[in-house]
């Protein structure tokens, strides 16, 4: 029987293709499975595992290394052959082996030579059960020889000949790689017309001057030795044909002079290959490389076809210029002929190249390996092809089978060597050798015949865990000869697990298509054949499935903003997730700026480089999740770029532009603009809009600006900066299409005019020579228009003109093209002079004691020689008339606009002389003054007495003294004074009115309340009425014997002895107190405190719980009525007619000296009062007149 290990599977869905096939490689990989117990059992034949390549190169400045491995059971020994006969490492020093290697390490870098030990070596792997061989390994040192010394003629040519520079390298192994330089070590370069060939040689389709140079050198560099070897340079000149004369021509030699064809234009031709048509034969699996390269004037250019087919698309390359066609990865099918094609203007010529694809032998089917028990049956085979078709010869263990022992078992039948009945000696190594003129392939299969019982090769109680709703593939690699049989089963009891349910693969996998939750438990994997069975446990786990639950979202931000996507996994309880972000399924950047929490990603101050795909990946050992979102970071656009002017006109032109990037968020308009830099550089000025998908505009442009453009472009997050500045266009000159504005015409003396205008700027003057054509005449006659042409100015002074005279005036541009069109007329006056008449018939009505009203007659308007602005009325007091001096007299003004004739003079004092005259203005000034005209105004009302002082006040009597009023405004005929006194709550007392002469400043208030405050209200009258009142307030003096008394309380109460006695009596209680306290509580230590209870020891007792205080201490007097002469009474007020006017209460002088002390005395005085029952005694402190009365 025999074992096979490659696996098949029963039942397989496409879901499980890349698993299987992954068993696969890992069982086709394995001929026995190498499980260390297992291998200390089993015996193997030989297997090369590594070997050197059959076309060896080696560096001859290097030691020589020979590789040769192989596996096998027991370990193989190892030998080898050079040139077909046994090589004998013992006798050669600088020859040794790797310790348990067949690898050969050859010393030539000390005494030896390279070219001594070339040859052809073969490596041989022996143990009991057979030999392996390795393949005919060809070893030659590489060789880079040197060019051979020749002299090279400098080579002259005429422009246009055709040329070849030969390279012919030396012949190296392995061949070298050709280049051409100069002598600076730089590549030369190559072109359609100049190009280096497959063969290394330099060819140039037609010469021109450039091309001279004395240094086109070819260099050979020979890859394995690291060295380049160089060609003598080659000089090279090329002349015009012009410059060669018949006498030049004449003593040229032929050999100095290349080419034989003229070098005027001539169709192409084939400098390689020669003729009309070639053939090329490649070998399977090479790059076949095709070349043409043809000469002409002008320069060729290469096409390539296939007659018979077509060109394979993806191995098909071009290169040197399309001069050569490779094509990758050869096969037999790429045979055929392939044309290549020249062209230029004057002809087309055609090269046939016919290939012929041969092929050395490649494997079809290899021998594989045999494992088969005593008595079975089996066969190896060995299949190849190639071109020719290879024979096929077989060895065993490594000698022609021929002559090898005779075996019953075998027989040979071609390609195949069929096995019947093996037993244990029929184990061996066999080669199969298929060979052609191209190459041989060799290889090593071996036969093992083993008799074991089944072994199962995977652990035991090995667990699984697997994610619900998936597969579960639950291992059983086993091994047994003859092949066991494997069978499933789940639990302790029940039968084998079918098919129906499940997948049994060949290898002894089970497979869960679907795992769900009850697919967990115990599931036992038995495996039998004739000589035993085996069998192991297993255990399999679902878990439920790692899900995002809250994804990250799709979101748009602008730069410089944060912006941040979450993540939410839900995860199987006994597994711990990994959660990993990644950007455009790389990592995220190592930058600050990205800060990864539990469940989010925060990218702040976003950048344009953070925009785009961001994914959070969730991995537990078992499964792995992931959601993506799209990050597009937005901002206003990059400026437009590439500006370009066409379709260029006098008064228009086209601008065209390429946008910027929009930065995400669409372009929705440009704004162009412009500048002038012939009249305003460096100011842009707004021109138009156009919208966002709009990239041309055509512009109005005005004449003779230079222009410059620039764009911006806007979205919706703002504006872009301005584009590049566009080349600048200047516009032919025109004639101005407008007239200066705002044209005047105003005289600044009276015989002239000035003609003023706001003048053109530079981008409205439309050409250079900028002018103005100013033209007058009076308008109410019959002059013709005086013209004059001024420079650009903006003023023109017209003079010996009569006084105030109408004119027309027009201002009209012109520059060195034209005219502007008729400018407008507008009227202008000459300049103005004084008027020459007063106002006549002025009369002043009195209103009231401050207004009066003034009429007048108005002035001719011819006498007022200008524009009239109004009438100006002056006035002033007679000095005289008033009480007050005046140093000089002082005139006011009023103004009165336009026309009017009459006007109010305000704000008069009262009782004055005035005098006023009135004149007419014009632009120019005023006229002469009207007749000077006098009034007088009523009395009115007095301001307020200048000052009021109250002095010497007594106890009964108070003096004011004040200073008449400052404008009386008429005849004083009194004062009126009232008063009234204040009590201590701020209350007014009855009012008292006192009549005083007018020529009285002193008065004396007599019979006042001593200690009392008054207030005063003071006014003077006229006969028109009374003034505005002056107030204020004083107090009478307070009683001197009262105050002493209370001055002598206090100072007992400020004295040291006084504090002192009343600290002892405060400590004498506190002591008291801690007695009383501690007596009490003896009380309830002893047997007799009921007793003491009971009958109270009258000296002691408890202190009174109404109000506070000691039964024996309590003060007789408490509640005794106040003596008569008391001030204050019971209920601890004091009678409003005693202290109404106190001086406490308005803190003058007392209050300020004894409040704090008159306190202190008050809580200390004998007298005490029984305290309310809702204990709402005033907080406030006592007066210091109550508490000198209590203490009395």
């Amino acid at each position: 029987m025999q074992l096979e290990i490659m696996p098949r599977k029963k039942r397989l869905s496409a879901g499980r293709v890349p698993l299987i096939l992954f068993l696969c490689q890992m069982i086709s990989a394995l001929d026995v499975p190498l499980d260390s117990k297992l291998l200390e059992d089993l015996v193997q034949p030989p297997t090369i595992t590594q070997q050197s390549p059959k076309d060896y190169i080696v560096d001859p400045r290097e030691n020589i290394v020979i590789q040769c491995e192989a596996k096998g059971k027991p370990p193989p020994s190892f030998s080898w052959t050079r040139n077909g006969t046994h090589f004998d490492i013992d006798k050669d020093p600088l020859v040794t082996m790797k310790a348990g290697l067949g690898t050969l390490i050859i010393n030539i870098m000390g005494e030896g030579k390279a070219e001594t030990y070339e040859g052809v070596y073969q490596c041989t792997a022996r143990n009991e059960r057979g030999a392996a061989i390795s393949n005919n390994i060809v070893v030659r040192p590489s060789r880079s020889p040197l060019w051979t010394k020749e002299k090279l003629e400098p080579i002259t040519l005429r422009s246009g000949q055709s040329l070849i520079l030969p390279c012919r390298p030396p012949v190296g192994l392995p061949p070298a790689i050709i280049f051409w330089m100069d002598n600076s070590f730089q590549r030369l370069p190559q072109s359609e017309r100049v190009s280096q060939g497959l063969n290394g040689d330099l060819y140039f389709s037609n010469v021109l001057p450039e091309d001279s140079r004395e240094d086109y050198i070819c260099y050979a560099r020979f890859n394995h030795t690291q060295t380049i070897q160089q060609k003598q340079p080659i000089s090279l000149k090329v002349v015009l044909v012009d410059e060669l004369n018949d006498t030049i021509a004449a003593n040229l030699s032929d050999t100095e002079v290349y080419g034989a064809k003229s070098s005027r234009e001539r169709p192409p031709t084939f400098l390689t290959p020669q003729g009309n048509a070639s053939n090329k034969e490649e070998l399977r699996g090479n790059v076949l490389s095709l070349e043409c390269i043809a000469e002409g004037l002008p320069t060729p250019i290469i096409y390539w076809i296939k007659e018979d087919g077509t060109l394979p698309t993806n191995r098909t390359f071009y290169r040197n210029f399309q001069k050569t066609l490779q094509i990758t990865q050869v096969s037999e099918a790429d045979s055929g002929k392939y044309q290549c094609i020249a062209k230029n203007a004057l002809g087309v010529i055609h090269h046939t190249i016919s290939v012929t694809v041969k092929a050395a032998p490649y494997w079809i089917m290899a021998p594989q390996n045999l494992v088969l028990s005593p008595g079975e049956d089996g066969a190896l085979v060995c299949r190849a092809n190639g071109n020719p078709k290879p024979r096929i010869s077989w060895l065993s263990n490594g000698v022609p089978i021929e002559i090898a022992p005779d075996d019953p078992s075998r027989k040979i039948n071609g390609d195949t060597i069929i096995f019947s009945s093996v037993q244990e000696r029929s184990s061996a190594v066999y080669q199969c050798n298929a060979s052609n003129e191209y190459g041989y392939l060799l290889g090593n299969a071996f036969v093992n015949v083993l008799a074991e019982p089944p072994r199962i090769l995977t652990s035991e109680n090995t667990l699984y865990q697997v994610i619900a709703n998936r597969p579960a593939l639950l291992d059983c690699a086993f091994f047994g000869s003859p092949l066991p049989t494997i069978e499933w089963f789940k639990g302790t009891k029940g039968s084998a697990l079918r098919e129906d349910t499940y997948v049994l693969h060949e290898n002894g996998t089970l497979e869960i298509p679907v795992a769900q939750k009850d697919s967990t438990g115990t599931y036992t994997c038995v495996a039998r054949n004739k000589l035993g069975m085996a069998k192991n446990e297993v255990h399999l786990e679902i878990k439920d499935p790692t899900r995002i639950i809250k994804q990250p979202e799709y979101a748009v931000v602008q730069r410089g903003s944060t912006v941040s996507f979450e993540c939410k996994v839900k995860h199987d309880h006994t597994l711990i997730p990994t959660v990993i972000w990644l950007k455009d399924n790389g990592e995220l950047p190592s930058d600050g700026r990205f800060t990864v929490d539990k469940d989010q990603l925060v990218v702040a101050d976003v950048s344009d480089s953070d925009g785009g795909t961001y994914t959070c990946v969730a991995n537990t050992t078992l499964d792995d999740v992931s959601a993506s979102a799209v990050l597009s970071v937005v901002d206003v656009p990059n400026p437009p770029f590439d500006l370009e002017l066409t379709d260029q006109l006098d008064k228009s032109v086209q601008l065209s532009w390429t946008p910027g990037d929009d930065n995400n968020s669409p372009i929705t308009k440009f704004i162009i603009e412009y500048e002038d830099a012939m009249h305003e550089a460096g100011l842009w000025h707004h021109q138009t809009e156009v919208p966002g998908t709009q990239t041309t505009a055509q512009l109005k442009l005005s004449p003779y600006v230079n222009y410059s453009f620039r764009v911006m472009a806007e979205n919706s997050l703002g504006r872009s900066l301005p584009s590049e500045a566009s080349e600048q266009y200047l516009t032919k000159a025109a004639e101005p299409d407008k007239n200066p504005m705002t044209v005047e015409g105003l005289g600044s003396e009276p015989d002239n005019l000035v003609i003023t205008w706001q003048p053109l700027n530079g981008f409205e003057s439309n050409g250079p020579g900028l002018q103005y054509k100013v033209s007058w005449r009076q308008k109410d006659g019959d002059d013709e228009w005086t013209s004059v042409v001024v420079a650009n100015v903006s003023k023109y002074i017209v003079s010996g003109t009569p006084t105030f005279v109408p004119y027309l005036i027009k201002v009209q541009a012109l520059n060195d093209v034209g005219f502007a069109p008729e400018p407008a007329v507008v009227m202008g006056h000459s300049g103005e002079d004084l008027p020459m008449v007063a106002p006549g018939n002025v009369h002043v009505t009195v209103v009231n004691s401050t207004l009066a009203e003034v009429h007048w007659d108005p002035v001719p308007l011819k006498s007022v020689r200008g524009h009239l602005q109004g009438y100006r009325i002056y006035y002033w007091t007679d000095q005289n008339s008033s009480k007050r001096n005046r140093r000089h007299i002082e005139k006011k003004i009023l103004t009165f606009q336009g026309s009017k004739t009459h006007g109010m003079l305000p704000g008069l004092e009262p009782f004055s002389h005035y005098t006023l005259n009135v004149r007419v203005v014009n632009g120019k000034g005023e006229g002469p003054a009207s007749p000077d005209r006098v009034f007088h105004t009523p009395e009115g009302v007095p301001s307020a007495p200048s000052s009021l002082k109250i002095v010497n006040p007594t106890l009964d009597s108070l003096t004011l003294e004040w200073d008449p009023p400052s404008h009386p405004n008429g005849i004083l005929t009194e004062y009126t004074l009232k008063y009234q006194p204040i009590n201590s709550t701020h209350e007014l007392g009855p009012l008292v009115d006192l009549k005083i002469p007018a020529n009285k400043t002193r008065w004396t208030l007599k019979n006042l309340n001593f200690s009392t405050r008054y207030k005063f209200y003071f006014y003077a009258q006229t006969s028109a009425g009374s003034g505005s009142q002056i107030t204020e307030e004083a107090v009478t003096t307070v009683d001197e014997g009262k105050m002493a008394m209370a001055s002598r309380q206090v100072d007992i109460a400020t004295q040291g002895w006084f504090i002192g006695l009343m600290c002892a009596v405060a400590l004498l209680i506190l002591i008291l107190l801690i007695v009383c306290f501690i007596r009490r509580n003896k009380g309830g230590k002893y047997p007799v405190k009921e007793k003491e209870d009971a009958h109270p020891d009258p000296e002691i007792q408890p202190m009174k719980e109404d109000d506070g205080t000691f039964g024996e201490y309590s003060d007789a007097e408490d509640h005794k009525p106040l003596k008569k002469g008391s001030r204050t009474p019971s209920d601890r007020t004091v009678k409003k007619e005693d202290s109404d006017d106190s001086l406490v209460d308005y803190g003058e002088g007392v209050n300020g000296q004894f409040n704090e002390d008159g306190s202190f005395i008050g809580q200390y005085s004998g007298k005490k009062e029984k305290e309310p029952a809702e204990g709402n005694e005033s907080s406030e402190a006592p007066s210091p007149v109550n508490a000198m009365n209590s203490f009395v």
